[in-house]
Order: structure tokens, then C-alpha cells, then sequence
């Protein structure tokens, strides 16, 4: 029996569908693994959650007061 668990790799989504006819769904490890041989060797694959924020971040407005005569 193996003790030390496998570290899970982030992948994105298109991979996962890519790769669907070599992964199982196992829902106890919430991860994808390889048929057939995935509870003892092969990789452990997560579907990748992490936020990724696509160019520069929202600029506060900063606007000047006027005085009003």
C-alpha cells in the first residue's frame, strides 16, 4: 500500500475534455484519473479553479472637485 499520496496537477478544462477517453472521475479525491491503472500509478488531475485575471486591473476613477461659485 502505498503512504505518500500524489500531488494533484491543476489542468484546464479543454485538457480534461481532451483527455476523457484515458480519465476516470473519482469522487472521493474530487480528480480525474487514468483507467485502469489510476488507484495505484499515473497522474492525479484537478480541473483548474484558479482565478486568472486577463490584463492590467480595474483603474479607480479618480475624479476632481470643482468649486461652485
Amino acid at each position: 500500500m502505498r503512504t505518500i499520496r500524489r500531488p494533484r496537477r491543476y489542468v484546464r478544462n479543454h485538457w480534461l475534455r481532451l483527455l476523457s477517453p484515458v480519465l476516470t472521475y473519482n469522487h472521493r479525491r474530487d480528480a480525474y484519473l487514468m483507467r485502469g491503472v489510476g488507484r495505484h500509478v499515473g497522474p492525479v488531475l484537478r480541473v483548474d479553479r484558479r482565478v486568472r485575471r486577463e490584463g492590467p486591473p480595474d483603474r479607480i476613477e479618480l475624479r476632481r472637485r470643482t468649486r461652485v461659485a
